[in-house]
């Protein structure tokens, strides 16, 4: 949120100190004092707003816009994602699609499959959609298995977010593309050499790994199936096209928009009444609310279940996700108090002429934005802007820009925490308190960016002297 006729009068310095006290403040009061994390979240929000000098007659609309932004992105996909969940789990359909998995790669394979399917799914979808349609299966072949929630949730969420954070047509890949100028089929290329090595060491190792060291029980947030629908379960493929259904709808929406932009279709054509249905029907919580009623049908009503009786289990889905919602809301709400306080900008003014090589700065630049206001998408579109005449004079390659664009997205995703609302709506997703999301997802997403910058890093070298 943009103040009007308000000017940040502190510098980079003082506005660090603040940031970095607010967010030790916070921890002590969830970790140490156990503070419920909304009411801590708020407290601090609210007192970070006044120490950065924030007008006190905007501090509530700040709050309101922060909380309200994360909201309007996270409550339907988290809301309607658990009614398709629960139909799906207490169907039997989870269970049958996690025997089907582990029937062709077998149980030590189970988290292999997992975490590959995630990759095919998350190419079109963005990390959150995938994630709240997998959890079903997931939580499936975890009770099935055992051994943890961790072991089989790792891997998957660590492929959605490689394949949002690396590959077109995802926006930061295609946000740096455009301020770089870069060609995006040679991001496509660098995005899958960086993805597909990255996801299987920092996310399916990972995940194997942190999984045997801290055994967490498998949430009960989408409920489970009763003996009589489990004896009587759907068909595979009813299944299989029931979750397909919103991720071929989002992909419609996807590629329309990627053609859009990039000038492959006239005006005339984006005008058309046709083409603006299409990309309203695959516009993520509209593709959700189709499956949610397709489902509704197709596992209740064709089954023999009555109105009552599905309306009763779509509201209780409803109640064990209200948390999420609110909390993945307040740190949103906590991000959009750190970026309106002007944090990025000043840092921005700091960085903007560090004497490094150009990929490392892009990398260091971009991370440390994201570690200090929490947004990937502003510590990326934030850092493109910053070098972008620097990469536009270097002579650069193709490839090289290419590699410039994954450097500055590696970044953008390192120490995922506390200001971050992804950190609340996986921590709380998967039963973890605040500590156990630190050891865990915020140490794989640094794992991910470190690695990711990595590759970039040796793709830029390697396209210098082939060029």
């Amino acid at each position: 949120m943009v103040i009007q006729g308000w000017t940040q009068t502190l510098g980079a310095g003082p506005l660090l100190l603040i940031a970095a006290a607010a967010i030790a403040v916070l921890l002590v009061l969830i970790i140490k004092l156990r503070m419920h994390a909304l009411v801590a979240l708020i407290v601090i929000s609210l007192a970070t707003a006044f120490a950065t000098g924030i007008p006190a007659n905007k501090v509530v609309p700040v709050l309101i816009d922060g909380f309200g932004t994360t909201l309007g992105t996270v409550a339907l996909l988290v809301g309607l994602g658990a009614m398709l969940g629960r139909i799906v789990e207490t169907s039997g359909g989870a269970k049958v699609l996690a025997d089907y998995l582990i029937g062709v790669f077998g149980e030590k394979r189970a988290p292999f499959a997992l975490g590959l399917a995630s990759l095919i799914f998350g190419f079109p979808i963005f990390f959150d959609a995938g994630l709240v349609v997998m959890l079903p299966v997931v939580f499936a072949v975890a009770h099935r298995l055992g051994g943890g929630v961790l072991r089989y949730g790792l891997p998957a969420a660590g492929a959605f977010s490689v394949m949002h954070i690396f590959l077109p047509p995802h926006p930061g890949p295609v946000s740096a593309a455009a301020f770089f100028d870069a060609n995006i089929g040679l991001v496509l290329i660098a995005g899958l050499l960086t993805a597909i090595p990255t996801w299987y060491v920092t996310a399916y190792l990972f995940g194997l790994w942190t999984g045997k060291k801290l055994v967490l029980p498998v949430p009960e947030i989408l409920g489970h199936a009763s003996a009589e629908a489990e004896s009587h379960p759907p068909r595979f493929r009813t299944i299989i096209g029931l979750l397909l259904l919103p991720l071929v709808l989002i992909f419609i929406n996807t590629g329309l928009n990627t053609l859009a932009s990039s000038g492959v279709l006239s005006d005339e054509v984006k005008n058309e009444q046709w083409f603006q249905v299409l990309r309203t029907i695959g516009e993520t919580p509209v593709a959700l609310l189709i499956a949610v009623l397709v489902a509704v049908f197709v596992l209740g009503a064709r089954r023999g279940k009555d109105a009552g009786a599905i309306e009763k289990l779509l509201e209780s889905s409803l109640g064990p996700v209200c948390s999420v919602i609110l909390i993945t809301g307040a740190g949103g709400m906590f991000g959009g108090v750190l970026r309106a306080s002007g944090i990025g900008a000043a840092l921005a003014g700091v960085l903007g002429n560090v004497g490094i090589p150009l990929i490392l700065a892009g990398f260091l630049i971009s991370a440390i934005l994201r570690i200090a206001q929490g947004s990937a998408t502003v510590a990326l579109t934030t850092t493109a802007g910053l070098i972008a005449p620097a990469v536009a004079a270097a002579g650069l390659t193709g490839m090289q820009v290419a590699a410039m664009v994954i450097a500055v997205a590696a970044g953008s995703v390192v120490v995922s925490h506390v200001n971050d609302s992804g950190f609340w709506l996986v921590g709380r997703f998967f039963g973890m308190d605040v500590k156990t999301t630190l050891r865990t997802w915020t140490v794989m997403e640094t794992l991910i960016g470190v690695m990711g910058f990595a590759i970039a890093a040796v793709i830029f070298l390697l396209a210098g002297i082939a060029g």
